[in-house]
């Protein structure tokens, strides 16, 4: 018999854009991954770069040494961007970039290539992620300083507003402060300021006129974080649609409800995956995918899931594609779809809701007496508040007062046959690097050069004058100029920049990462300086040459190195070389980070006093260890 009607149910709705993080060796590699996951029903991109192309380097630089294709891939000029989108049509595809110091310059790239291949640049859908002020409070990926910064971040909005309005100029990045221990309520807030700070520059500088600024507001997207707590993870969703309606509407005069959505798109938390029992993180990612699709009016418009074993890694594409399978279970076997929003009217949703924009409001009427999200940033303000509250996430696992199952609770466990399998996790060789320097050296002796020249000429020019740097910067594309070289121009004419790190010298009272973010390598200091040791710590992305100079300069007993991004063998292997060469062979190392037993094992053999990894959240044991440490260092000498 036909099931009764049901006048709830309304036309199914279009699911989500479906889409994966990846991107690792190559570009060439990289592209058959990504052509891979399309045929499996993969509706988006989303791609990840390397450190160097983040910030600016070629792969031959000094800096980007073993990081080269680790934790995404390596662009260094157009040859690069064409090979990562070959065979894949730019006119019809979605395509999410993750980069915000460069973000100009691989917009660049990606235009430059759209019109070689007679794509209309009106055509072109995507984001770049652009929000420059998160990565001076999370992952540390930043370059130049605010103001110059805010600039790039402006100049993208206006461009893209005039021959691109169909892509995403910005994607105001919520995910990053959670991932550095964000409460709901810093998550609402200092998003929310972020967005008004960027809106902001763009008005005043008087690029955008009058008429056409609701469509600046229109184009703004965000990409948020889902945690378990999935109850406040829809509150806070739904919060953030109410708040941003609001904000448009009353600081922004914005009158058409469309240009006054929230757009966003999300990855689910990866701060919570856990190398123990690392099986239990299908279930938390699952869990945390539908606190953003559960609700209709704060439904994501594009999500991506990690695997469930990047704690440990790399993940193959296996593991990807198992987190793609959970997106298309949801959207195309369950009845999702076919409902409205089914928690409105619910009075425990709305107190929940209301409470959340309360206390966002207070906290962005802080900010904003500050004097804004940039102030707060130079200022330090945002970050202290960022490390205070993963500090105290920190402590109570630790105490056992939040439960991670499998961590600090029901930690009994039959041994895993995914996670104990031989090659459980993608490596990416040192080949691939020395093959990537190789085909750079070839472009660069293969280009114009006096085109070259002039094309970055052109570009110091308006970084001068304070023109868009856009078309200077895809003219530089065009003529075969490097990642490093755009970079080094604009450092040239911006200069470089050193973030609070968030760490005073004081000692609090309280007792007390994935992802390539600072908070491990903050925690490890908050608690050494707790601990009652004098720490220097001067924030992430040092190089193996500095770190020594500082060991050396402030006469170090220890020595940590927090190396995320799975290039621990060769970079550990530069810090202990010029350790030796500088006298300090006799100062123990230790080292944490996402690190294989093998690896683990092979530094240690090398002369590493300790290696620990994302299952060692008993900071109050690694302060322990560190002095036992330092003692028997003492007394060997």
């Amino acid at each position: 018999m036909p099931e009764p009607s049901d006048p709830s149910r309304r036309e199914r709705d279009k699911p989500w854009i479906f889409r994966t993080y990846a991107g690792h060796s190559t570009a060439q590699e990289s592209n058959a991954l990504y052509r891979r996951n399309l045929a499996k029903g993969q509706t988006g991109l989303s791609v990840a770069f390397d450190l160097p192309t983040q910030t600016g380097y070629d792969s031959d630089h000094a800096a980007a040494l073993g990081e080269v294709g680790k934790v995404g891939v390596p662009i260094s000029h157009l040859g690069d961007m064409r090979a990562l989108f070959a065979e894949i049509p730019l006119g019809t595809m979605n395509t999410s970039m993750t980069i915000n110091a460069t973000a100009p310059w691989l917009l660049a790239l990606y235009v430059a290539l759209a019109d070689e291949q007679g794509v209309p640049r009106a055509a072109l859908q995507g984001t770049v992620q652009n929000d420059i002020i998160k990565e001076y409070l999370s992952r540390g990926t930043y370059v130049f300083p605010p103001v110059p910064s805010m600039r790039l971040t402006r100049d993208v909005i206006v461009f893209t507003t005039r021959e691109m309005p169909k892509w995403n100029p910005i994607n105001v990045c919520s995910y990053h402060l959670q991932e550095a221990g964000a409460t709901p309520t810093q998550e609402l807030a200092f998003a929310l300021a972020t967005a008004i700070a960027v809106l902001d520059a763009v008005r005043i500088s008087g690029a955008v006129e009058p008429h056409a600024f609701g469509e600046v507001v229109g184009r703004i997207s965000f990409f948020v974080n889902a945690g378990l707590r999935f109850v406040t993870e829809i509150c806070k969703m739904r919060a953030f649609v109410e708040l941003w309606d609001e904000i448009t509407a009353e600081r922004y005069g914005v009158t058409d409800a469309k240009q006054r959505l929230f757009r966003y798109g999300v990855q689910v938390n990866s701060l919570g995956l856990t190398e123990q029992q690392p099986e239990n993180n299908v279930p938390r990612i699952l869990l945390e995918m539908l606190a953003v699709t559960l609700s209709r009016g704060a439904r994501a418009r594009a999500v991506q899931l990690p695997a469930w074993n990047e704690a440990l890694g790399l993940p193959r594409p296996w593991d990807q594609q198992w987190s793609l399978r959970m997106q298309q279970i949801l959207a195309f076997e369950t009845d999702l779809l076919e409902y409205g929003d089914i928690f409105d009217g619910s009075p425990v949703i709305a107190a929940k809701v209301d409470e959340l924009k309360r206390l966002a409001r207070e906290e962005l009427a802080h900010i904003e007496a500050l004097g804004g999200a940039v102030a707060a940033v130079e200022q330090g303000y945002m970050k202290r508040q960022l490390v205070d509250s993963n500090t105290q996430r920190v402590g109570a696992i630790e105490r056992g007062e939040r439960t991670v199952v499998g961590v600090n609770r029901f930690v009994e466990t039959e041994a895993s046959p995914l996670a104990d399998a031989a090659e459980a996790v993608v490596t990416v060789t040192a080949q691939a690097e020395a093959e990537q320097i190789g085909r750079l050296q070839a472009w660069r002796a293969a280009r114009d050069n006096g085109a070259v020249k002039a094309a970055l000429a052109e570009l110091r020019a308006a970084a001068r004058t304070d023109r868009n740097i856009m078309p200077a910067s895809i003219g530089c594309a065009k003529a075969g100029v490097t990642t490093g070289e755009w970079g080094l121009a604009l450092r040239e004419g911006f200069g470089e920049y050193r973030a609070p790190t968030g760490v005073g010298r004081a000692p609090r009272n309280e007792t007390v990462g994935l992802d390539d973010h600072s908070n491990g390598a903050e925690q490890i200091a908050v608690r050494a300086r707790d601990a009652g040791m004098d720490v220097v710590y001067d924030g992430i992305r040092l190089t193996p040459e500095q770190i020594v100079e500082a060991a050396s300069a402030q006469r170090a007993h220890v020595v940590g190195l927090s190396i995320l991004s799975g290039s621990h063998m060769a970079l550990v292997r530069d810090v202990v070389a010029r350790m030796r060469t500088a006298g300090l062979a006799d100062v123990p190392v230790v080292v944490g980070g996402i690190i294989p037993p093998e690896d683990a094992q092979e530094l240690r053999e090398a002369g590493i006093a300790a290696v620990y990894t994302p299952k060692d959240f008993e900071l109050n044991r690694i302060m322990g260890d560190v002095v036992r440490i330092v003692e028997a260092s003492a007394r060997k000498a």
